[in-house]
């Protein structure tokens, strides 16, 4: 149910922590991975790890903007190895601002990476999954889909929007034998929480804020990053399924 052979799974925001980590989950399972971002020598570190570990990859740097330029991305994504089975929508953007220093342009930045170029995206590569009538496109919600936090208006709400498109997404194109769900990490050490875990005393009040007692190690996401892109998950749609230790449990 796990096996991912014969699928091609395209991660944006692949060059570092949540992406990179399932691009090699999703590789280990048998899936052909096309690695998705800006920073040519973060990707190739990524499909080096693929590679290393016996499976195939490409690099595909782009700039993901919602400037009519997706088209071409999915296009060329496509000629690596063959149209998208899986999407994961991981790159993101947390500028951390307080409300009042939330400008027209950073707001329009957060929203339109984190919310606008996952529906797109996706958009231009439905058709090939309909074709199929299967496919599987995950995006990455977040701990603030539900809940605030300070100097998170603008990434809050973006990622309040994520959930709400997760379920639009598998109301509109379920049917067609593609499910639509979305992973809410809890903290996981990435590049977006790095100055949360420079503060030891503030990383370890949000280990006591779990119910597990810790916060999360990357490897923590390849169980659900490789069930949801796979036969195993068929009659799971439109779900936001946290992976926090319990931190919205409590």
């Amino acid at each position: 149910m796990f096996d991912l052979t014969g699928k091609v799974a395209l991660i944006t925001g692949a060059t570092s922590g949540i992406g990179q980590q399932q691009a090699v989950a999703l590789a280990g399972a048998g899936a052909k991975i096309v690695a998705i971002g800006r920073r040519v020598e973060r990707l190739e570190e990524t499909v080096a790890s693929i590679k290393a570990g016996g499976g195939e990859g490409a690099a595909l740097q782009a700039e993901l903007m919602l400037d009519g330029s997706l088209s071409s991305v999915a296009q060329q994504a496509a000629q690596y190895f063959g149209p998208i089975d899986i999407l994961f929508n991981t790159a993101g953007v947390n500028l951390r601002q307080h409300a009042d220093d939330v400008t027209e342009d950073s707001w329009k930045q957060t929203l339109d990476l984190n919310l606008g170029v996952p529906f797109s995206l996706a958009q231009h590569l439905v058709p090939a999954m309909r074709q199929k009538r299967w496919g599987r496109i995950i995006n990455i919600a977040s701990l603030q889909s539900s809940r605030a936090f300070k100097n998170g208006i603008a990434y809050g709400a973006s990622k309040g929007g994520v959930s709400q498109l997760t379920r639009a997404m598998a109301e509109a194109w379920s049917s067609d034998g593609i499910n639509c769900n979305a992973i809410a990490p809890g903290f996981f050490p990435t590049e977006l929480t790095a100055k949360v875990f420079e503060d030891e005393a503030a990383a370890q009040r949000l280990a006591d804020s779990t119910a597990i007692g810790r916060n999360g190690r990357l490897e923590d996401l390849d169980g659900i990053t490789v069930f949801l892109a796979s036969g195993a998950s068929d009659y799971i749609t439109g779900q936001v399924i946290a992976v926090d230790g319990g931190f919205t449990a409590k």
